[in-house]
């Protein structure tokens, strides 16, 4: 009974716990010339972090990338399909606005207003349901399910000289959650076993 008891009210803190999760996810990858469909020798590399806000509907990209081998020419996120194929692009074409174009290093801020047309590339809208609302739901799906991916196109390589697929991070509170429900229970059990 007791232990019932335990994990009756552990579930319920966890799902207590859950309104506190920020609306806020995250998603991070690395770049780099093997990650592209087919592989380059590029000595290029970056690094991505994309966050979505759920409330405000925004995305905001921040990279930095180096030591590319020909001039940027362009840079977007495509979606949705699993590593390592290739697919069309989500965002804004022919790249992302202010992008950084025409050299081998640079970086990159921005929030995007995801409820304006503009911040897609029309096919994507198109082709999922025809509305902003329904492309940002199929980009998030496809961010959550790590099928979206980052590219930066160069003169070296027109057809993406450094990408990543980007995947999901876990929030820090999730973990601490997570790991402190796991210490309560396994306490509980290891009590339960020393009065046995």
């Amino acid at each position: 009974m007791r232990i019932a008891f335990v994990l009756s009210a552990g579930a319920a803190l966890a799902l207590a716990a859950l309104p506190a999760i920020a609306h806020e996810q995250f998603y991070a990858t690395t770049l780099s010339g093997a990650n592209e469909n087919p592989a380059n020798a590029s000595f290029g590399s970056g690094a991505a972090v994309v966050t979505v806000d759920l409330d405000l509907f925004t995305m905001r990209l921040q990279t930095t990338f180096a030591g590319l081998t020909g001039n940027v020419t362009a840079s977007h996120i495509h979606c949705c399909t699993a590593a390592p194929a290739n697919v069309g692009v989500a965002t804004q074409t022919p790249t992302f606005g202010g992008f950084p174009l025409g050299g081998t290093f640079g970086s990159y801020d921005r929030t995007f207003d995801m409820t304006l047309a503009s911040s897609y590339n029309a096919a994507f809208i198109i082709n999922n349901g025809g509305t902003v609302s329904t492309a940002f739901t199929a980009l998030v799906t496809g961010l959550d399910a790590g099928r979206a991916y980052l590219n930066i196109h160069s003169s070296f390589a027109p057809g993406g000289e450094i990408r990543g697929f980007l995947a999901p991070v876990p929030e820090p509170e999730s973990y601490a959650l997570l790991l402190s429900g796991l210490a309560v229970v396994g306490w509980v059990a290891r009590r339960q076993k020393r009065a046995a």
